[in-house]
């Protein structure tokens, strides 16, 4: 009953962190993009909802080129228990500071 207004409300979060962010819809889900890099998605398994957070394998250092996929962070959020407002804007901004200074010294 909640899923759907929490999953509002959590795309709502994401994008107020700033204006670049951009939903689009990639394998099915709800993705988020800054700057045509993956920054976050939506995912719901069991009741429960996942917010994901995308390193876009695109940034990562030289060293650690050979890696083939995203690096992925997950938070699981109840529905019915308040959402972690702080917590995934701090971790939206962290990676929009990482892709800015990313674009910046390219």
């Amino acid at each position: 009953i909640y899923t759907r207004e929490c999953l509002l409300a959590l795309k709502a979060i994401i994008m107020s962190v700033s204006h670049k962010i951009v939903p689009v819809r990639k394998y099915q889900i709800p993705f988020f993009c800054y700057d045509n890099f993956n920054i976050a998605f939506l995912w719901v398994h069991r009741k429960r909802i996942i917010v994901g957070f995308v390193e876009d394998k695109k940034v990562l250092s030289k060293y650690q080129t050979n890696r083939s996929k995203d690096r992925v962070m997950t938070m699981k959020i109840n529905p019915m228990e308040d959402i972690p407002i702080d917590t995934i804007k701090n971790n939206i901004k962290k990676l929009i500071e990482r892709y800015t200074s990313f674009l910046t010294s390219t």
